[in-house]
């Protein structure tokens, strides 16, 4: 038995904003009802200040689903379009008091519909989130998917990728591969070894390091978010600073070590890295 705050119970057996906008100036649909939720979402928007000023919803999904439904259109209301894309699946959940863990997909399709929504109303096509079949055929979640929600909620286990978003949650077959995808964004590739001279002198070993951090490390980093400025070399030691979503991640320790790892491979085994 799932343990639900009040404020679940109260969004979930008095949902607020049900039904659909007359006339909506934005439609967000996203779920599947042959997966277990559905989500419609309907925006009217003032066209002159981008404001939204109404929202309602259309749920099909377990009481978690209506009550982040509910909650959703209540935050939304009032903000422009610009503030309502900067909420995260975790705003609305904390607005009910927090969920269940193995609940948090439901806040994640509530962001889902907002952006899609949004999207809508703005002309851009729906981006189908990856070519191809899904890593998860039993709830139809793309790697794309996957790599997003992660990163955004800082997700580190195959677990916390099911609470999230499903995938692995039925048949399984695809947790090893959705492993993979968390060492992936979570480590770094091993890029191909660049040829080194067998003795470098300080200047080299400075412009080394600088080119391997900038080509090899960096690109990786902000792919998925996050980032890493060089700040000092000081004989072996290479001082950095972790940016963007690395800035404290729970796996930035990992990060750095890995830094160090491939600066040690492909520049010399003495390098010590520290962040500042």
């Amino acid at each position: 038995m799932w343990e639900y705050t009040d404020k679940v119970k109260e969004f979930f057996l008095n949902p607020k904003n049900i039904g659909e906008v007359e006339n909506p100036d934005a439609v967000g649909d996203v779920g599947s009802i042959v997966c277990g939720d559905a989500l419609r979402l309907t925006l009217k928007i003032d066209k002159d200040t981008n404001r939204i000023i109404d929202a309602k919803f259309q749920t099909f999904g377990c009481a978690s689903a209506i009550a982040s439904s509910s909650a959703l259109t209540e935050l939304v209301k009032g903000k422009t379009l610009d503030e309502a894309l900067q909420m995260s699946n975790q705003d609305i959940a904390e607005f009910l008091g927090g969920l269940p863990k193995e609940k948090m997909h439901c806040s994640v399709m509530g962001k889902e519909a907002l952006e899609a929504a949004i999207a809508n109303y703005r002309g851009i096509p729906k981006v189908i989130e990856e070519e191809g079949k899904p890593v998860c055929k039993c709830f139809d979640v793309t790697e794309e998917k996957i790599r997003k929600v992660a990163i955004e909620n800082h997700l580190t286990t195959v677990d916390e990728v099911t609470d999230y978003t499903k995938a692995g949650g039925d048949c399984g077959e695809c947790r090893g591969e959705i492993e993979a995808i968390l060492r992936d964004i979570w480590s770094l590739k091993a890029p191909e070894k660049p040829a080194v001279p067998k003795k470098l002198t300080n200047l080299q070993k400075i412009a080394l390091i600088q080119e391997i951090i900038e080509r090899e490390i960096r690109p990786r980093l902000q792919a998925d978010g996050g980032d890493v400025e060089l700040i000092d070399i000081d004989g072996n030691k290479v001082i950095i600073a972790l940016r963007g979503m690395c800035t404290g991640c729970v796996m930035a320790d990992v990060t750095i070590s890995g830094v160090q790892d491939k600066l040690r491979e492909l520049v010399s085994k003495g390098i010590i890295v520290e962040a500042q």
